[in-house]
């Protein structure tokens, strides 16, 4: 079977021509690139072991022409996607093609660490010293004076200077072969041919990782003909990215366990096998605010908006409920603004994030003020009156509630319990769950932590006595 298909049938049900063509501009070298490569899959027969990982950029469609195992990455990150190929399936010959907008760029950690790591995976690098597919902007690797849609008047200093990623990625310990080849003339395409295939044949051997780069023309960004564009390649591109090995040294075959996918060891190494929390709801609570509900948790860095909001989650989870919980941190994990989306669900949670909450939690005044008018008609909002003096002029519809959390912290000699305070209050106020089901949550958390667990339960139901003897003062 031929690796590169003889129909595209992927071109949107194409028929005719358009069928048998790629969607390359002329001139390109990617349709050569993929050529070389589809050829030396064939020859070493490992089209069923090949998986082709394609990210965002003039790859992307790398599925519409071969006949192998394909993967879709994001942008930038087909070398990290390529690993975790590798290691799951270390039989498999996974090969990593990514252009330079998309390896030099966003993907540039990720290719570099990938090369580091070593393990035996294959990145054919196209290099033609511009953004292709987005419209033509200078990339990593354009050149000193090259015009682009983003360099207008060409490339200066202050921009940078033009990545080699060939040398930047021989000079790592752990990579095997590394080679620059081009493709303007014969003699080149021979040359480029061979170096793909021996990334290939460096990784069946299993002697570790290979990176090829390409030399590649884009007559269409270039303003050029084709043969105008492959002269620009070698007159322009050699004097700085010289053609050549640059690494070929010998190594040992790679070993490592083969993974297992027996799902028992994890899910005891998790205590997914404990006995299950018990269930105290008696079902959702709809007469609330229908079948979904939105909540906010905010403060500072430290106060524990986090940890509360994963609670509630889990809490709506143990009762059988989907909950999803957004972490958003500040700058610092002391200090900095910290809130969190949850969204609690009857039957399943079709967004998770909650713009516009119906209960709004907050530690702060900040997050008092930034999020107070957010809160729905009919909502509630739950702040610590410790720390914020003033009562806030919210929606007449929403009711709130404000409860001296960190006070009530502090006299129970454990400031740090505010958070669950919070909780408790936010029960009482809001009775999404039994009073049980958060206690369940909060003593699975800290599992066997005695001490700990005796504070936080007082804390909690200090909390809901906050609340309670505030509805009854008003009563």
């Amino acid at each position: 079977m031929s690796v590169f298909y003889d129909r595209f049938e992927r071109h949107d049900h194409a028929e005719g021509l358009k069928a048998r063509s790629t969607h390359y501009c002329p001139g390109c070298g990617h349709g050569l690139v993929q050529n070389y490569l589809a050829a030396a899959i064939e020859k070493l027969g490992i089209q069923d072991r090949t998986v082709a990982v394609s990210p965002v950029g003039c790859a992307v469609f790398l599925y519409y022409y071969l006949d192998v195992g394909n993967t879709q990455a994001a942008h930038g990150r087909a070398s990290a996607v390529a690993v975790g190929h590798k290691v799951a399936n270390p039989d498999s010959i996974v090969i990593a093609y990514q252009g330079d907008g998309d390896l030099a760029a966003i993907g540039l950690t990720e290719a570099v660490h990938a090369a580091a790591q070593g393990l035996p995976i294959s990145v054919l690098f196209v290099n033609n010293a511009v953004y292709g597919m987005t419209g033509g902007q200078l990339a990593p690797t354009t050149l000193s004076g090259q015009k682009t849609t983003t360099s207008p008047r060409g490339r200066d200093r202050a921009m940078g200077s033009p990545l080699r990623m060939a040398e930047m990625i021989a000079q790592l310990d752990a990579p095997v072969y590394v080679e620059r080849v081009a493709l303007f003339d014969a003699k080149q395409r021979v040359r480029a041919a061979r170096a793909i295939e021996k990334a290939l044949r460096v990784q069946v051997e299993g002697r570790g990782f290979s990176f090829v780069e390409i030399l590649s023309e884009c007559p269409t960004h270039l303003g050029v003909t084709p043969v105008e564009a492959e002269r620009w390649v070698k007159e322009k591109m050699l004097p700085v990215f010289p053609l050549g090995v640059k690494k070929d040294v010998a190594a040992e075959p790679w070993s490592w366990p083969t993974p297992g996918f027996d799902p028992e060891p994890l899910l005891a190494a998790i205590g997914a096998h404990a006995e299950p929390p018990p269930r105290f709801a008696a079902g959702f609570p709809r007469d609330l605010f229908g079948g979904e509900v939105g909540l906010k948790l905010a403060g500072a860095g430290g106060d524990g908006a986090q940890t509360a909001a994963m609670l509630v989650t889990r809490a709506a989870i143990h009762e059988g409920f989907d909950a999803t919980h957004i972490p958003s941190y500040g700058p610092q994990s002391r200090g900095g603004t910290s809130f969190a989306d949850v969204r609690l669900a009857e039957h399943e949670v079709l967004s998770p994030d909650v713009a516009t909450p119906h209960v709004l939690v907050a530690f702060n005044a900040p997050s008092l003020a930034r999020f107070g008018p957010d809160v729905l008609p009919g909502g509630v909002a739950i702040y610590d009156a410790s720390v914020i003096r003033e009562r806030p002029s919210l929606a007449p519809s929403v009711r709130v509630v404000a409860v001296p959390c960190s006070d009530i912290a502090r006299e129970l000699g454990e400031p740090r319990t505010k958070n669950i305070v919070a909780l408790g209050a936010l029960r009482a106020a809001v009775p999404l769950l039994p009073e049980e089901s958060f206690l369940a949550a909060i003593r699975q958390a800290l599992g066997g932590k005695n001490a700990l667990l005796a504070v936080n339960e007082e804390a909690f139901r200090r909390g809901v006595k906050a609340v309670r003897e505030q509805g009854a003062a008003r009563g």
